[in-house]
């Protein structure tokens, strides 16, 4: 039987539910990161996504906020309602991001970091497993055995996307896998259309494919403004168009049987404004949906 995994309140991922993570590749200025949660949550997002720690080819480039990006993922969490999922690196950091996140998400460049694995495991706290950009699915699977023999049942498999000869898109979004893994394991499987190809323009459409092959979830790249982004600029959706992508999904996941999954609203949550102080109301529309909600 296949597994459903409770993540929040209202808020479940497998079985007949589905769930979109949204928001920026990286955590790099407050204003920017409330401005992506707010409209990712106000278009139906069920999680929020954000990286506080960024592993990066180059050591000159952007390595994310840590420690300071995983408040500003919390404050952003507190505003909009909806649960973080954050990558964590080192085994030496993963309480602390446990301490902020509901979902920890273990890396493509660290699916086979076996003392990261067996640490996150030690946690109660789901864990997303992207597939290594080299890896097979047997390696794959193996990797999440290390989670699972720690005592955390709660693995996400994700398909991120592997390496292949041709530049066209980044990688080669390896769609057949969710339908393989379907056979092979109980474990949800979402697909990351992001990475998986490079280029904001074909987003909409692998997200649109990714649901039909069977997964049940996706995680998008949402930026408020990419053309200045610190990582991954180019694969990133505006708001708008992420608006415009859940109205789309919004219609097709019917049709294979899932259900929206979102987190129950708690009628307000607070958090620290701009000014150092005040309340946040939850939208109206969190766990429902209006036809007209386009985000900003």
């Amino acid at each position: 039987m296949r597994k459903t995994i409770s993540i929040a309140p209202g808020l479940g991922l497998g079985g007949d539910q589905f769930v979109v993570m949204a928001g920026p590749c990286a955590v790099e200025t407050r204003e920017l990161l409330l401005a992506a949660a707010e409209a990712v949550a106000a278009a139906g997002a069920g999680m929020l996504r954000g990286g506080a720690f960024k592993p990066r080819t180059s050591p000159k480039s952007f390595q994310g906020l840590g420690v300071e990006g995983l408040r500003l993922l919390a404050e952003a969490s507190a505003r909009t309602g909806l649960p973080v999922v954050t990558e964590v690196m080192d085994p030496r950091d993963v309480e602390v991001v446990a301490e902020h996140a509901t979902m920890l998400q273990v890396g493509s460049r660290n699916m086979q970091n076996f003392p990261l694995l067996r640490e996150v495991g030690r946690q109660r706290k789901p864990v997303l497993l992207k597939r290594g950009a080299a890896a097979t699915i047997d390696e794959w699977l193996a990797a999440a055995e290390y989670v699972l023999q720690e005592g955390n049942p709660d693995v996400v498999l994700c398909e991120r996307g592997v390496r292949g000869f041709d530049g066209s898109t980044r990688y080669l979004l390896d769609l057949a896998a969710v339908p393989v893994l379907q056979r092979r394991t109980h474990l949800p499987v979402v697909v990351d259309p992001s990475h998986g190809t490079g280029d904001a323009g074909l987003v909409p459409a692998m997200a649109k494919a990714a649901v039909a092959a069977g997964a049940d979830g996706l995680l998008i790249e949402v930026h408020a403004a990419p053309e200045i982004a610190l990582c991954d600029g180019k694969q990133a959706l505006r708001p708008a168009e992420f608006a415009q992508l859940m109205s789309e999904l919004r219609r097709l996941v019917p049709l294979v049987g899932r259900r929206w999954s979102r987190p129950l609203a708690a009628g307000q949550a607070t958090a620290v404004d701009a000014a150092g102080s005040g309340s946040h109301r939850i939208p109206p529309n969190l766990g429902s949906f209006d036809d007209e909600v386009i985000a900003p």
